[in-house]
């Protein structure tokens, strides 16, 4: 380990980011995300409650 301190000049490496992390860091994807998600989820609802109603006589 203090070999490797002293090849990068006395400092650790950086860490590697995750893609969970890049994901969860960008709030315009995160935005975005939500919307997609509750258009499909209240739409299919929607959908489901329509052909669940009985036919008129």
């Amino acid at each position: 380990m203090d070999e490797q301190k002293q090849e990068n000049g006395g400092q650790t490496p950086p860490a590697k980011i995750t893609l969970g992390q890049k994901l969860f860091d960008n709030m315009f994807l995160l935005l975005i995300i939500s919307f997609l998600i509750s258009f499909v989820l209240y739409n299919v609802w929607g959908l489901i409650e329509t052909l669940g109603v009985p036919p008129a006589p």
